[in-house]
């Protein structure tokens, strides 16, 4: 088994949850059943994807659950690109998300290329 808590991708992830939550406790009431939860289902999600995949004995699954949780990175991205047009949060406030969030999908991209890379062909 792997140790989530070693990885670069997994704690710029747990901090992005952290600091997301912050962000869109500042949203709309109305939107607490709207974009303030799936900003946080979507932040969340990376960071367990990775836990999970780290538990995972076979390369193949621990990929797969990277993957995933670099897809929710990336809707993540999309749905502060919404909230900064919807006003919900100031475009200073959104660039400073924007760094957490392009350093960690940067990370988490490096990661799983340097594992595509060891893994053989057809597995």
């Amino acid at each position: 088994m792997r140790d989530h808590n070693k990885l670069t991708a997994f704690k710029l992830a747990d901090d992005l949850v952290i600091h997301t939550y912050r962000v869109t406790a500042k949203f709309p009431k109305e939107e607490l059943f709207g974009l303030t939860s799936q900003m946080r289902r979507a932040a969340a999600s990376a960071p367990t994807n990775i836990v999970e995949g780290c538990a995972r004995e076979s390369e193949a699954n621990y990929l797969n659950f990277l993957d995933i949780a670099y897809g929710s990175l990336k809707e993540l991205h999309y749905q502060y690109t919404i909230a900064v047009r919807l006003d919900y949060i100031e475009q200073k406030e959104f660039e400073n998300c924007e760094l957490k969030l392009i350093e960690t999908e940067k990370v988490l991209a490096a990661l799983i290329r340097s594992l595509r890379k060891k893994r053989p062909p057809n597995t």
